[in-house]
């Protein structure tokens, strides 16, 4: 019997690229569409696919020309793409997202048309001056997708500080796309309901204002009451017209980072990945850091170089968990931190006009002391732990790690450079190593390769506080018990699950993360965890899942108290949840009933 396939303009559309069989689509399928003698005559399996296809990539001159292949292969065969992406994925995640994707963002105008087929639409771009029609622009989208496509997450940025790159303008719709694509690989959304968007809002970057191949609208941005009324507007039509959509905001500049997580986190379901993705990340390996360290935790002290919303989200969870877990009074708790910006450690005293976001940790005991730089806060508070976000690269120099180790001869050192990519780095995993004696507990924000320790073969991995641990799961969890907003103690029993997800070898070793090539199960668990936790505060609204939580509770947890457990049953439904690319044309053939 021969299947009959409607073509409609709707097959050129993301949702629809899982139908893609390529070269290994059945004969009696080629004659159905009328391609007998216009394709070559092999009809190949999945993995003839894969090979060609990871050849193709690996011949590559440089990582921005992968990051145009694997573009181009997502927007053409959306299945062999991933499967690819999952084979590979400690090769290829650093070539989706970071550290290649700052270089394709800051490229983005010159190689998009390079990065799909003209037909294909791959995410929304909201000009300012177009906000007023964002019912037309969804519209069309919707007209772009097959029916039942519908999104379920998007990712939003306006491009004002992508990574440690600062104002791309809408250069920055490469990230939205990357974060997406790591929800698809890392816990399994369905690549056909992630919407990533852009709000093309200008830019302040008088580089890309004067370069002729710009593609983003040439104005600066608006002042702050314009950009809030922009964005209600964006906000209002998205989440009317699809539901309880999972809107996760990305890359804003800091006070609108912050306002928008403040204006909306009760309003929707939302999360700011800057704020909440990195910091729970951080405290997970945090929390396996004081394991290793040597030093109680209340005795920990901790310096942050940069207070941006990143370092101060994460520093915030960190007071959280120590209030929590370790039963330390917030006072005392807040009173572990230092913050170190561009004019030095923050204090109430300083004479200048902090911004709200740094007030909560500017000191207050410091009397007359006033240190204008890292070196001089480095001997003022002797840290235990060392935690960069200041974009600034090699900001912990050969003097600054060696000091750390000198302060800290009983115990274990602490140093997290998180800022990425590669090129903001404050420093790196070999110098780390080597300017501590091989005693760091370490964890960055972008990856580094393994070092091993000269004369030995002792071989150390290092850590990566890479959000890509977190963000998915929360995703999932998300999409599958439907929360009507994401609280702090559901961030929270995500971070504790993930500490929670290392292996014996792992933890013997003295890793602080689980190993990447373990993030599809490692998301399972995290997301289980989030869906208890939603349960048990009462936000979770998805009754199959409520049921299955209340028949299967976990062992001990609390909504007053998170500890990120969960139940067997609720970890193979979440696992038989995920989305995973179809293995043969059969089955890919199957599930999208051609």
């Amino acid at each position: 019997m021969v299947t009959t396939i409607k073509i409609t303009p709707a097959l050129a559309s993301p949702a629809s690229k899982p139908q893609s069989m390529d070269t290994a689509m059945p004969y009696e399928t080629r004659t159905a569409l009328h391609l007998k003698g216009l394709v070559p005559s092999a009809v190949e399996n999945f993995a003839a696919q894969d090979a060609r296809a990871y050849e193709q990539l690996k011949n590559k001159g440089s990582d921005l020309e992968k990051y145009i292949f694997l573009s181009w292969l997502r927007n053409t065969n959306l299945n062999l793409f991933y499967r690819l992406v999952l084979s590979h994925l400690k090769e290829i995640a650093p070539i989706i997202y970071t550290p290649t994707v700052g270089q394709a963002c800051q490229e983005f105008s010159h190689i998009y048309p390079f990065l799909a087929p003209p037909s294909a639409v791959d995410g929304l771009y909201i000009p300012l001056n177009e906000v007023d029609s964002i019912d037309e622009i969804i519209e069309n989208y919707r007209a772009s997708i097959p029916a039942g496509c519908m999104p379920e997450t998007t990712v939003i940025t306006d491009g004002s500080r992508i990574l440690g790159l600062g104002d791309l303008g809408m250069n920055g719709m490469g990230i939205p796309v990357g974060k997406l694509q790591l929800y698809v690989a890392a816990a399994g959304l369905d690549p056909t309901r992630c919407l990533p968007i852009v709000l093309d809002f200008g830019t302040d970057n008088a580089k890309y204002l004067e370069d002729p191949l710009y593609l983003g609208i040439r104005q600066k941005r608006p002042a702050d009451e314009e950009f809030y009324a922009a964005t209600e507007k964006v906000l209002n039509g998205l989440t009317a017209a699809f539901p309880g959509i999972f809107i996760q905001f990305e890359d804003f500049n800091t006070p609108h980072a912050f306002g928008l997580l403040e204006k909306w986190r009760h309003r929707t379901l939302c999360f700011n990945d800057d704020i909440q993705g990195t910091g729970s990340v951080i405290l997970a390996g945090f929390i396996s850091a004081i394991k290793l360290a040597g030093i109680p935790a209340q005795d920990q002290r901790i310096l942050f170089v940069g207070a941006g919303s990143a370092g101060v989200g994460v520093a915030k969870q960190l007071v959280d968990y120590l209030v929590i877990e370790h039963s330390i009074p917030e006072t005392q708790a807040k009173a572990m931190f230092w913050f170190v910006d561009s004019r030095g450690i923050i204090t109430a005293n300083r004479g200048d006009t902090l911004a709200d976001h740094k007030v909560y940790f500017a000191r207050e005991d410091n009397g007359n002391t006033q240190c204008k730089d890292l070196e001089e806060a480095l001997e003022y508070v002797k840290p235990t732990a060392l935690i960069g976000l200041s974009t600034i690269y090699k900001a912990f120099s050969e003097k600054i790690l060696t000091r750390m180790n000198e302060i800290n001869r009983q115990a274990r050192p602490i140093i997290f450079p998180l800022s990425n990519p590669q090129t903001k780095a404050e420093c790196t995993f070999e110098e780390a190593m080597r300017f501590t004696d091989n005693r760091v507990l370490f964890a960055s924000g972008t990856a580094f390769p393994s070092y091993t320790i000269p004369g030995t073969s002792d071989t150390r991995v290092p850590g990566q506080g890479n959000n890509m641990y977190v963000f998915p799961p929360i995703g999932l969890g998300a999409k599958l018990a439907r929360p009507t907003k994401i609280t702090d103690s559901m961030i929270f029993a995500v971070s504790k699950a993930l500490s929670n997800t290392l292996s014996d070898e792992e933890i013997a070793r003295g890793e602080l993360y689980p190993r990447i090539e373990r993030i599809r199960e490692t998301s399972a668990q995290v997301a289980a965890a989030f869906i208890h936790q939603a349960v048990r505060e009462g936000t979770a609204q998805d009754q199959h899942w409520i049921d299955l939580v209340h028949a299967n509770p976990a062992s001990s947890a609390t909504s007053e108290t998170p500890d990120g457990t969960y139940s067997q049953t609720t970890l193979d439904a979440v696992r038989s949840s995920m989305w995973t690319p179809a293995e043969s044309a059969q089955q890919l053939f199957s599930a999208t009933k051609l």
